[in-house]
């Protein structure tokens, strides 16, 4: 396994410089034509605590995380105690003397004589690129974009000791396989989850994001205000989560579209808020990234525990959509889906990631937006029947939804049951109607709910069945077990709820044998496949220890070498 990739794993302590140089790393891979996986691991600490920034590179595509570790660059001997065994037969420690054994595993490197403590990341850095054999000007020059040019002083101390540690690595000639050339490639971009959905938020055209922090969904938040002067919108951190989501719903109930990013103990508090969106039929885009519960469980590690959380969040009966991008381009496609169903049925719709993902470094061609404008807020002046109701009866449960304040027609709403006016009612014939007006937006939902993408055997022994970023491990697990000879399939959802059991159910039923992928202990997934369709999945892969999934686990739980 490993589609002749390398996979090298920097690792110290919060503090130590290393989420920078790995970011250089990661990017001047994806300069060169690399693609790249990276996978972020970190405590809840500012400083301290042990920390690891992993890029998995190879010449050809490649998805997941991988387990084994070719080259491991060691910040500190606790890296080297915890991730020696994941090394290779042939693979190599970088570490000062006394940090790694002196072994012919190990390559020593002099950091104090190259550069003072503080440049101790960037001499790492020029070891490395010496190692895989990257060109010297462009690891120089993504340096310089990084580090940026306002301390000339600065900038030539850090280019000389990445010059003083790439020349001395040059002469020690260690044996680690360096990178495979690669052919000329279109342009890519690197990016991980959270800005691939900060992206696709304003390209939809978003106007408001109010949130309150909780890793790992605040850098969705702080992309966005990165970038919120020159696209004109709004960034705003409330006092919590209850008062984010409510301004977010009175900001889009005016016209603006907007969204929240928590992750689960904070949308533990926005339930109540879900229900106001749909009762009021307010478009808003909720994002859930995924962390370990309960209470504030591992709230730097991944799970994908909150898919029974989220399909259940808000009091009441009313339509929802759910989606979970299984890859960074699903993140920025995803998104803007989102905000079209919100807009288009008029209410909440979830996107469901998690802190894999979300800090998830790839090499992303372009994203293609010129069919892809923003999303039409509202409904057409000429379309409405006076006298105008705000909750018009329908045919398909969609009532016009004009903006308050831009019409002289008078826009009334409220959280009570409510008659077609918009006025307080209890009527019990008018509540029964409403209801059913609100739920019939649900069959145009199922209309446009994207299949689950289908690869492999059509009628195969082992089919595996996924959701959200399990994706591209159940993809490489795959690909290695048809190596072995197996007729193997894979069936991935990117939108978990509606399910439409006739997109898939007799593939299910075609295969002799299903076993469902998924990170959290219950099998969710799996139980709502079941609840659906009544199709009972009888084998699962589940990992729920914080840790993402990759294809050596998957493999190693279906071969029951469980660790």
């Amino acid at each position: 396994m490993g589609n002749g990739s390398i996979n090298i794993l920097i690792g110290g302590e919060a503090g130590q410089g290393l989420v920078t140089i790995g970011q250089i790393l990661a990017r001047t891979l994806v300069r060169s034509g690399y693609f790249i996986v990276v996978t972020q691991s970190y405590q809840s600490r500012i400083r301290g605590g042990h920390n690891t920034f992993a890029v998995r590179v190879s010449a050809e595509e490649i998805a997941a995380p991988q387990e084994p570790v070719n080259l491991l660059v060691a910040l500190n001997e606790e890296t080297v105690r915890l991730h020696r065994d994941e090394l290779v037969s042939d693979g190599l420690i970088v570490a000062d003397e006394g940090v790694a054994p002196a072994d012919e595993a190990c390559l020593h490197v002099p950091f104090e004589e190259l550069a003072q403590d503080k440049f101790v990341n960037v001499v790492a850095l020029g070891v490395i690129a010496s190692l895989l054999g990257l060109d010297r000007k462009l690891v120089i020059k993504t340096m310089e974009d990084a580090f940026g040019k306002k301390d000339a002083e600065v900038a030539e101390q850090n280019e000389k000791a990445f010059d003083d540690s790439f020349k001395w690595c040059a002469g020690q000639r260690p044996a680690i396989r360096q990178l495979g050339g690669v052919e000329e490639s279109a342009e890519r971009l690197m990016m991980n989850g959270n800005e691939a959905m900060a992206l696709g938020a304003i390209s939809s055209g978003l106007r408001l994001c109010s949130f309150y922090p909780m890793t790992p969904a605040t850098s969705i938040c702080l992309n966005l205000a990165a970038h919120a002067k020159s696209m004109g919108l709004v960034v705003e951190q409330a006092e919590d989560e209850i008062a984010a989501i409510n301004m977010a719903i009175g900001a889009s109930f005016a016209g603006a579209p907007s969204m929240v990013a928590t992750s689960g103990g904070g949308f533990a508090l926005m339930t109540e808020a879900v229900s106001l969106a749909a009762v009021t039929e307010t478009p808003i885009v909720v994002v859930i990234a995924q962390r370990p519960g309960p209470g504030t469980g591992l709230p730097t590690r991944t799970e994908q525990a909150d898919l029974e959380f989220v399909l259940h969040a808000g009091h009441g009966e009313f339509p929802r959509v759910i989606f979970a991008p299984g890859t960074v381009e699903e993140c920025f496609y995803l998104t803007r889906k989102a905000f079209e169903l919100a807009e288009r049925y008029q209410g909440p719709t979830f996107i469901l990631t998690d802190q894999f993902l979300a800090d998830s470094y790839r090499s992303v061609a372009p994203f293609a937006l010129e069919d892809s404008g923003e999303v039409q807020v509202g409904a057409a002046f000429d379309d409405v029947v006076e006298p105008y109701h705000r909750y018009a009866v329908t045919e398909s449960g969609v009532s016009p939804r004009l903006l308050p304040g831009l019409t002289e027609h008078l826009v009334v709403a409220d959280s009570d049951e409510h008659a077609e006016d918009g006025h307080i009612t209890e009527d019990l014939t008018v509540r029964k109607t409403m209801v059913e007006k609100r739920l019939r937006k649900g069959d145009g939902i199922r209309d446009e709910v994207i299949p689950p993408e289908a690869d492999g055997e059509d009628e195969p022994d082992i089919l595996l069945v996924s959701w959200g970023s399990s994706k591209g491990a159940v993809r490489e697990a795959a690909t290695e077990l048809r190596s072995d000879g197996q007729r193997v399939g894979t069936l991935h959802f990117c939108q978990v709820w509606p399910l439409v059991p006739e997109q898939f159910v007799a593939r299910l039923e075609a295969t002799k044998q299903v076993v469902c992928v998924e990170s959290n202990a219950l099998g969710q997934f799996a139980r709502l496949i079941r609840r659906e369709t009544g199709f009972e999945v009888t084998r699962s892969v589940r990992r729920y220890d914080g840790l993402p999934l990759t294809p050596a686990y998957i493999l190693n739980e279906l071969k029951g070498k469980r660790g």
